[in-house]
């Protein structure tokens, strides 16, 4: 499916081991490099109007991106339980066939664009640029963009998003970090899902996977929540607090000059107490 979107090109070479010693090389291919360079400038550049018209609206973005089952759709229906209330929620999901996700999130009430990708294994900043056409910016503090199940090309496309989320799900084995190092070294928080779990298995272990998101140089917070439990959701929670305090704050702070629109929301709130 890759070659729809170049991402099976890539600048690096390829390595087969046996135990550690490098067996055969497959050296990188020139024409390769050029394709994806190409692609990847072509999305950034994209990816920059997206977050410039999201800072003009005060939005906060947010990328979720994951293996397929670790939990993504079910914490933002925990999410949104709990803070609709106090943030206008919506959500870009993207899937390769089915509105299936997106019709549990508008079940809950909040705004859903559906991104079919067919054979693309991941969204791109073009996908989301053309669903925000579907959604009102005035009316949104936080949306979420719930990536492709695929823990390996979302990784390189720049959405236009504000912070990159990785969820871990406590099934998935502690070693995912290191086996999908570009995922993880850019993750601005890790999530361990399905932390019920954790007791129960024997081939998971919290600190380990913590470990292998240090050893890629990445300081980001790395709690263990299940949506099962909500009381386990407060560290997900107050980092949506400070992410949106940081999108107010930089919005305020933004020059005239630099609004391409003047029709941003008025609507401020301050987020509620919540119980530990």
């Amino acid at each position: 499916m890759c070659e729809y979107c170049g991402c099976t090109t890539t600048p690096e070479a390829i390595e087969i081991k046996d135990r550690g010693r490098v067996v055969a090389t497959r050296p990188a291919d020139t024409h390769s490099i050029e394709v994806l360079t190409g692609i990847l400038s072509e999305n950034d550049h994209l990816a920059a109007h997206v977050r410039d018209h999201l800072a003009d609206h005060g939005v906060l973005a947010v990328n979720l991106m994951s293996s397929p089952g670790s939990g993504k759709t079910s914490l933002l229906e925990a999410t949104i339980d709990a803070l609709g209330d106090t943030y206008r929620i919506a959500v870009i999901e993207g899937d390769l066939e089915t509105e299936n996700d997106a019709d549990r999130v508008r079940a809950k009430g909040v705004p859903a664009i559906q991104v079919i990708t067919g054979q693309t294994c991941h969204l791109d900043a073009r996908m989301v640029h053309d669903a925000l056409h579907g959604l009102d910016l005035g009316q949104i503090d936080v949306l979420f963009i719930e990536n492709v199940g695929n823990l390996v090309c979302p990784a390189s496309f720049d959405l236009g998003q504000a912070a990159n989320v990785v969820l871990l799900s406590a099934t998935e084995g502690d070693d995912k970090p290191a086996k999908y190092p570009v995922m993880f070294r850019g993750a601005d928080l890790v999530l361990i899902t399905k932390a019920d779990l954790i007791p129960v298995l024997d081939d998971f272990d919290p600190e380990k996977a913590r470990s292998h998101v240090r050893d890629l140089a990445n300081g980001a917070d790395v709690p263990e929540v299940s949506a099962r439990r909500p009381e386990t959701l407060k560290p997900w929670f107050d980092w949506i607090d400070r992410q949106v305090d940081h999108a107010r704050q930089s919005h305020a702070g933004r020059p005239i000059g630099e609004h391409a629109h003047h029709h941003h929301s008025q609507h401020h709130h301050e987020p509620v107490e919540r119980q530990t």
